[in-house]
């Protein structure tokens, strides 16, 4: 009886990673309010009422989607960071800022993230989810870098909300610019800027 409980979670689990990895596709694709729950369960070989069983609706699928392409980011930053060997914290930030850059000339970090996200989920919800991945890793290193002496003492906390909200901006003035390799490059000159004053200031 135990395993057959474990199977049923195992094929759960499976139906449910389907569903989110269907979906992403299709909001990468066309955007949220262009897909329907059908064309999702189609895609992921499932049923729509299997769709109802491991979500509430279109909308948390969207949530669900949009934390698993934070988590794929936040883990290809980590990533990043241990192959080039920086220990730098300001070395560390100038290297997450441009992963960053990079990541919003993708079409699923451009509709999902950044255009749909706050649209669907409402500001406060985007907020909260894009900050559970990146604030923490930001005051992180902030606090090592007054630490050591990198940049000289202030709230550390207050100063990645800043920082924050800076990206997320920056990441909007790309995703939704014509010339985005321009808006991309305008983009990184700025933000290089942001991180060396905090060295300088």
């Amino acid at each position: 009886m135990k395993v057959n409980r474990r199977s049923q979670a195992e094929r759960s689990a499976s139906t449910r990673a389907d569903l989110v990895q269907a979906a992403r596709v299709l909001f990468a694709r066309h955007g949220f309010a262009s897909v329907g729950t059908e064309a999702i369960a189609i895609a992921a070989g499932v049923t729509r009422g299997a769709l109802y069983h491991q979500f509430a609706g279109k909308t948390k699928l969207f949530e669900a989607v949009y934390e698993a392409i934070e988590e794929d980011l936040a883990r290809g930053l980590g990533e990043l960071i241990a192959a080039t060997g920086a220990n730098d914290p300001i070395e560390v930030m100038r290297l997450g800022a441009n992963a960053w850059l990079d990541a919003c000339g993708e079409q699923e970090v451009q509709q999902i993230v950044l255009l749909d996200g706050p649209a669907v989920l409402g500001w406060a919800r985007w907020r909260e989810i894009g900050m559970r991945y990146a604030l923490g890793l930001i005051e992180g290193l902030l606090s090592h870098a007054i630490e050591v002496g990198r940049i000289p003492p202030q709230p550390a906390h207050a100063l990645a909300h800043v920082l924050v909200g800076a990206l997320d901006e920056a990441g909007l003035y790309i995703a939704r610019a014509e010339d985005l390799p321009a808006a991309s490059e305008e983009m990184r000159t700025v933000v290089d800027m942001l991180v060396r004053n905090l060295v300088e200031s």
